[in-house]
């Protein structure tokens, strides 16, 4: 029986492998993401072909930017493909152009808080404004949700913060960073179990490399969902 709330990323290379993956993985899982890593290699054709054929939700993970004329015609045409998800820059002119490319249609328009892999450090090197890396995400997510955002993308250790937020009321926390217990944190910084995103108020976790990378990925899914609390 699969649930919702595990999002797998199917980061493989192509078409083929991602539809190789899904087929091992089988009825376990029923919410895949698909990001750019993937976007050469077919990830729009992977995508309907999951969600058409195989009745699966798809979360596309593309993190646009640029200006907001672009950006509405950008949705408006990912739209089309009958998706659940899809990520763009947490920047409020972006949020806003988004919700107007997917007007009428059932798409979320999930916004980029901070990247899970970055740290202070790394926010001081891209020029981004001094203080706690937990504020700054903080305030990027009240900002996107301010503008329209059906939901905020955002490290399990922010989640807590955002769920409390007067903006994020009837809004979707999505979280990637999630490594099971045992698991390598491999390139995430800010990361958590999937039952302590759950418990801090994720409403999805995202995990891919625990997955994809086990010999047997069925089995790694079942392994995830045992940590997730039951409802």
């Amino acid at each position: 029986m699969s649930d919702d709330r595990l999002i797998v990323a199917l980061d493989v290379p192509n078409i083929v492998q991602g539809l190789e993956l899904a087929n091992r993985i089988g009825d376990a899982v029923n919410f895949y993401k698909i990001g750019l890593g993937m976007l050469t290699g077919g990830g729009l054709a992977l995508a309907n072909e999951l969600k058409q054929e195989h009745g699966k939700r798809i979360f596309l993970d593309m993190k646009l930017f640029d200006i907001g004329a672009t950006i509405e015609a950008a949705v408006r045409g990912l739209a089309q493909y009958d998706l659940d998800f899809l990520t763009v820059q947490g920047d409020p002119h972006v949020v806003r152009a988004a919700q107007e490319g997917k007007r009428g249609t059932g798409l979320k328009i999930l916004a980029v808080t901070i990247l899970t892999s970055l740290d202070r450090s790394d926010l001081d090197a891209n020029l981004i404004k001094p203080g706690d890396i937990h504020d700054i995400t903080l305030e990027r997510a009240a900002l996107a949700l301010a503008a329209g955002a059906d939901g905020v993308i955002a490290s399990p250790q922010e989640a807590a913060l955002i769920r409390a937020l007067p903006e994020a009321a009837g809004k979707l926390i999505v979280t990637p960073g999630i490594r099971p217990l045992g698991s390598a944190a491999g390139d995430q910084k800010r990361i958590a179990t999937p039952a302590q995103a759950i418990a801090d108020g994720a409403d999805h976790i995202v995990v891919g490399r625990p997955i994809w990378q086990h010999a047997d990925p069925a089995t790694a899914v079942r392994a995830v969902l045992r940590e997730l609390p039951i409802v």
